[in-house]
């Protein structure tokens, strides 16, 4: 039976058949800093066999898949987080407590009652009671007899004062509005700085992704090159 020639191998020290002896120059760089986790001492001048470049070849793929789903399964659960918090810039806006002093409550309440039918039926059914009581039932020589100089005195007074209260509520409103805007705006920003950002990370991924399948792709070719080459063999 004739021997078959044999080679000791730089990487594993173990014996391999001399037809599977192969230079550490062409191991691609990724493989190669696989390998020297394992085997520090071992350089790319020395020689080992198809057999374990294979075995480390389907490692790092094997690796970067693995990756791939535990990166994946990370950002599952971040998003599922993030969803439960609720913890969003709207959210805190809309929780915000105003803080207002005794007289923007009663000018607030007072513009809500002035600008509201009921006021309005109120009113309206104050004046023909008046108005019906001093000229039916005391004869035009009550407290007010037509033509109802106190009832105008009143109506007057009234206007004067319900106007610039009504005015401080408006003002009041006006600047909610003002401040809603701003904080609409900051949100807006916000948004699209997150939005800039999102992009610049996918952007990032899918190239780091380009070239890692890019990577996996020449290692497959090698693969199926040796593969082909031991069948031609």
């Amino acid at each position: 039976m004739k021997n078959i020639p044999t080679f000791v191998s730089d990487l594993s020290k173990k014996v391999f058949p001399l037809s599977d002896k192969i230079s550490g120059k062409i191991i691609r760089n990724p493989i190669l800093v696989l390998m020297k986790k394992d085997f520090p001492e071992f350089t790319s001048d020395q020689f080992l066999s198809i057999t374990e470049l294979n075995l480390y070849r389907e490692r790092y793929i094997s690796n970067y898949l693995s990756n791939e789903i535990e990166n994946l399964s990370e950002l599952k659960e971040k998003i599922s987080n993030e969803l439960k918090e609720e913890d969003t810039s709207v959210s805190k806006i809309e929780e915000e407590v105003e803080i207002r002093t005794f007289g923007q409550m009663v000018a607030d309440k007072v513009a809500d009652f002035g600008g509201s039918w009921k006021f309005i039926v109120l009113f309206a059914v104050f004046i023909l009671l008046w108005i019906l009581a001093n000229i039916y039932i005391l004869y035009n020589r009550g407290f007010d007899p037509y033509p109802f100089i106190l009832l105008n005195l009143i109506l007057s007074c009234l206007a004067a004062l319900q106007a610039p209260i009504i005015m401080m509520s408006q003002n009041r409103q006006e600047e909610k509005d003002r401040d809603r805007a701003r904080k609409d705006y900051l949100i807006n920003l916000k948004s699209e700085l997150e939005i800039r950002m999102l992009h610049e990370k996918l952007d990032h991924l899918i190239q780091n992704q380009q070239e890692e399948l890019i990577e996996i792709q020449k290692i497959q070719i090698e693969m199926m090159n040796d593969i082909l080459s031991r069948i031609g063999k």
